[in-house]
């Protein structure tokens, strides 16, 4: 039985949707529609159910990391939205960095998940059955090196790896196979034929929490910092920025770039950093004179680890 399952949850396979059970639900709660990229089963969904454990919520599918962001935006749809931002494995989704920065969302929280492929059949399906497996390509990246020993394996990329097990459940083909959770193979009566197929063991997506701009709330006790600059193209720009930083105590976490799109050479920063004691308001408006474009993506509490 899956760790989902052990914090009390069930699923309806009616609906393919996972449903939050609780022996005694309050009249007075609110269920939170949270937009993830994917389908049920999908490490989207482990993290959200994770992250809000003690909240009832209701996971609403998005086909591609736009239409989450368009989701959340038009309210219509979901009221927040879980998205992945960087893996250890395959690094940063800087189209994700991009979509977020031009978007109408903050981040108001983080979580950290532990990543484990597994390889997904009907039952009763041998190894040697199979012709083609179906994934994400992040997914498919991380595992190459399992199927170089199936050289007649075609590896075939997909929207989504909990789509792609959804997928081998309607074909009801044995020589297709899908990388995919032990959630979804529960969701969609799969086998799992060979657990943690991934390369490298210390796999962990970090997943970013987003509300709309006009709708987020003050987070209490925040103490992580996202934000994204660019700077003049001049020797030590950068560096200064850094100095400022340092100078006012704040951990920096995380820093990457990306080009700014119509602007050769040039390029936008991303960057986290833990708040010190002085707080975050004066180390941002420290840097603000000395950067372009400043844009405060979210203030809010550095996200728990979870392994699935």
């Amino acid at each position: 039985m899956g760790a989902l399952h052990k914090r009390g949850f069930f699923y309806t396979k009616k609906m393919n949707t996972t449903i939050p059970y609780k022996k005694e639900i309050s009249l007075n709660s609110i269920t939170k529609k949270v937009c993830i990229q994917g389908y049920a089963g999908a490490f989207h969904e482990i993290a959200a159910r994770l992250n809000f454990e003690s909240e009832e919520i209701d996971i609403i599918p998005a086909h591609t990391f736009d239409d989450l962001v368009s989701k959340i935006e038009t309210q219509k749809e979901a009221d927040l939205g879980l998205m992945a931002i960087e893996n250890t494995l395959g690094g940063n989704l800087m189209y994700n960095y991009n979509l977020l920065n031009q978007s109408k969302l903050t981040i108001t929280g983080e979580v950290f998940l532990r990543i484990k492929q597994n390889l997904l059949v009907l039952p009763n399906t041998r190894i040697e059955d199979l012709t083609e497996v179906h994934s994400h390509p992040m997914a498919i990246a991380q595992c190459r090196d399992f199927f170089k020993q199936y050289p007649n394996i075609k590896l075939i990329e997909n929207a989504d790896t909990a789509l792609s097990a959804k997928e081998v459940q309607g074909k009801k083909k044995k020589n297709i196979a899908a990388i995919a959770s032990t959630l979804a193979a529960e969701l969609y009566g799969l086998e799992v034929l060979k657990e943690s197929i991934e390369t490298n063991k210390k796999n962990h997506t970090r997943f970013l929490v987003l509300e709309h701009q006009d709708k987020a709330k003050t987070i209490e006790r925040a103490n992580k910092v996202s934000l994204s600059f660019s700077i003049s193209h001049e020797v030590g720009s950068l560096h200064k920025v850094l100095a400022v930083l340092s100078a006012y105590n704040c951990n920096l976490s995380k820093i990457t770039s990306a080009p700014i799109i119509g602007s050769p050479w040039e390029y936008m920063f991303y960057l986290d950093f833990v708040i010190s004691e002085i707080g975050h308001a004066t180390a941002i408006e420290a840097i603000r004179p000395i950067t372009q474009n400043l844009n405060v993506m979210g203030i809010y509490k550095k996200g728990k680890e979870y392994e699935y």
